[in-house]
């Protein structure tokens, strides 16, 4: 709870922007906040008491794959007459949560975070915000790189721990590249101090607006290279380490880098 305590303290700049900046006339349920992967919905509950309650509008939609926890946050959400917060019974990679301004995720596990990712980019969310956890699955791939020849940075991930950690590492920075191809502003940071959680790396996106010159628009989207390098730079750090986590995979297929 500490974590998550904190963790809505580093959020107020974003919801401040995001109310501030919701028309006077739109709907009651806008800003549309979005917490994937939301187990018990605590963060929901807190955000939503501190925001969306207190403010008188505004939605928080909690997605949660395990139905006994839905069941649970509903009742809690009928007990406590927080009427505008909504529970979907799904996947990630299958919900469809409707609008979304902010995309949340805490502490979703491997490529969950990567499923959160997508849905934000999807969905066209104003700002994700990311602790990702139990980074997994580039791991496994730099163990399956062909051992002969060697990779010339091999040294890095020959131990266990240390292809834990480097590949850890190496999916965070993949992250934060593809969020910063697609036109946002990327912050990385820590959650807490190391002394509380080594699942402690925050990630906070914000789209940036669009420059226009004349009728076209400019650095920004996937497409751009010359105003926005870090399409590049991932295009780089792929070719270096030639790997294809499923962010990549998704992403490739569907065109968008």
């Amino acid at each position: 709870l500490k974590q998550i305590h904190h963790f809505t303290r580093l959020l107020l700049p974003i919801l401040e922007k995001i109310y501030s900046e919701t028309p006077k006339g739109a709907s009651i349920d806008e800003p549309a906040i979005v917490d994937v992967g939301s187990g018990k919905s605590y963060l929901g509950f807190l955000l939503y008491d501190l925001w969306s309650g207190p403010l008188g509008r505004g939605t928080i939609t909690s997605v949660e794959s395990r139905p006994e926890l839905v069941s649970r946050s509903r009742s809690l959400s009928a007990e406590t007459g927080f009427s505008r917060m909504r529970f979907l019974e799904s996947t990630i990679r299958d919900s469809d949560p409707g609008r979304v301004d902010l995309l949340v995720a805490l502490h979703a596990c491997d490529t969950a975070t990567d499923e959160a990712i997508l849905l934000g980019l999807e969905k066209g969310a104003r700002s994700i915000a990311l602790v990702p956890c139990c980074q997994a699955e580039v791991s496994r791939l730099l163990g399956s790189l062909p051992r002969e020849p060697k990779h010339p940075w091999w040294r890095l991930w020959r131990f266990p721990l240390h292809s834990r950690e480097f590949g850890s590492h190496l999916t965070n920075v993949i992250r934060a590249l593809v969020l910063e191809s697609a036109g946002y502003k990327v912050t990385v940071t820590e959650l807490l101090g190391w002394e509380h959680s080594m699942k402690n790396e925050l990630i906070l996106a914000e789209k940036k607006a669009e420059k226009k010159a004349g009728n076209k628009t400019e650095g920004v989207g996937p497409t751009s290279t010359s105003a926005n390098p870090a399409r590049e730079w991932l295009n780089e750090l792929l070719s270096e380490i030639p790997i294809e986590p499923m962010l990549i995979r998704e992403l490739r297929s569907s065109g968008r880098i």
